[in-house]
């Protein structure tokens, strides 16, 4: 039986980028990984391109029960700092938008790098080893499918339920459970909504149809873009919103960001009376848009003919429609977890769990969520960092 300082559960960015850095502090590391190769998730994120971080990183761009919590892992380990990894490494980046960083060849360079970083500190990456327990008579004994091993810690990096095709499982959670760690609520998040009835009926025959949106439920608010499917919405805005919304909510949808409908409708009634609503829609939003919006729920109208006040309430459906989702895709087409291990139950500075030491969770099994953009590879290298510095 191997003993070893630090045994990280997962070969995921959170727990390559840990394993190095416990592995750099000389601590002797062992990374299991159930499946067959290293960093899935890593090497499909960003089309392929791998959004790692962002410019602009906040503890508003994440989502907890406790949003203080992720506030002392970015500090101690920033997008600034991870920036810096990357261009010391040579690799060539880009801005898309908002802030967004990605990779100008490939999601492979930021997998590489963390291979490069775990080799440099000579980490036993083990592959395809499914584990079967994890006990702690005294030191942690970890038994896998191909024999038993033992740590002085534990660093559960599994990450959450979103695209199990790629291998994801509930594995830390059940972990958490069995150590006595409280979880908070589990959904999808960042994943496109689905309709049904009236709602859908109108939709049908826009899938494919992209267009600039604000999307809001509650206080949240996401100004990007949205794209209709086969069975709903998609596109950033609606990613965004999703993890905010839950089943019996409304979102609104604001089809003409920064733009009063109502002025609008004005002008044209007075400059085109003869025109058709359809036409007129027409000129800002997506013909197939404007067409559809004008069967049901809104209806088609020559313009002159329309009272102010039919006007005003055709106007204030495109700056705020109510959309009321039957559901998400789940956890198949959902980018992230939202929820996780409670964050009462870790130290927010090390990630190690209060009630068991030398038990650490990092990544996306925390109750720590960021939004669209690069935040939650910010939150794997901030958490894992904490851990691996710790651990």
């Amino acid at each position: 039986m191997r003993h070893y300082d630090v045994a990280v559960i997962g070969a995921g960015a959170a727990g390559l980028f840990c394993a190095a850095t416990a592995a750099k502090r000389g601590k002797r590391v062992l990374v299991l990984e159930h499946g067959a190769e290293p960093g899935a998730k890593i090497l499909i994120s960003g089309g392929g391109r791998c959004n790692f971080t962002n410019l602009d990183v906040k503890p508003q761009n994440f989502i907890s029960n406790n949003p203080h919590f992720c506030k002392s892992a970015l500090a101690g380990y920033s997008n600034h700092d991870f920036i810096e990894l990357v261009q010391a490494h040579g690799i060539a980046f880009h801005e898309k938008r908002l802030g967004q960083l990605f990779c100008d060849r490939s999601a492979k360079d930021i997998l590489n790098m963390l291979l490069d970083l775990c080799r440099a500190g000579g980490v036993d990456l083990r592959l395809s080893h499914q584990i079967t327990g994890i006990t702690k008579p005294d030191q942690f004994h970890i038994t896998t499918n191909q024999g038993p091993f033992t740590a002085a810690s534990v660093v559960m990096a599994t990450g959450g339920l979103s695209i199990p095709k790629m291998g994801a499982t509930g594995f830390t959670y059940e972990i958490a459970r069995q150590f006595g760690l409280g979880l908070t609520e589990i959904r999808a998040g960042l994943v496109p909504l689905l309709f049904e009835g009236p709602q859908w009926a109108w939709m049908q025959g826009l899938s494919g149809v992209a267009f600039e949106a604000v999307a809001a439920c509650g206080k949240a608010a996401f100004a990007e873009a949205a794209l209709f499917t086969h069975r709903g919405l998609s596109g950033p805005a609606i990613l965004q919103i999703s993890s905010y919304w839950k089943p019996g909510e409304t979102i609104r949808l604001d089809m003409l960001p920064g733009r009063d409908a109502y002025e609008f409708l004005l002008e044209r009634k007075v400059a085109r009376p003869r025109a058709e609503l359809k036409t007129i829609l027409g000129e800002l939003l997506p013909v197939r848009l404007a067409h559809n919006l004008l069967q049901p729920p809104l209806g088609n109208h020559t313009i002159g003919d329309m009272p102010n006040k039919a006007l005003k309430n055709t106007a204030e459906a495109i700056n705020g429609f109510a959309l009321h989702p039957s559901g998400t895709e789940g956890y198949a087409k959902a980018e992230v977890t939202i929820g996780g291990v409670d964050t009462s139950e870790l130290s927010s500075k090390t990630m190690e769990a209060r009630k068991v030491p030398g038990l650490y969770v990092i990544g996306e099994a925390v109750d720590v969520t960021g939004w669209l953009g690069g935040y939650n590879f910010q939150w794997a290298w901030s958490s894992g960092f904490a851990a691996g510095r710790a651990a």
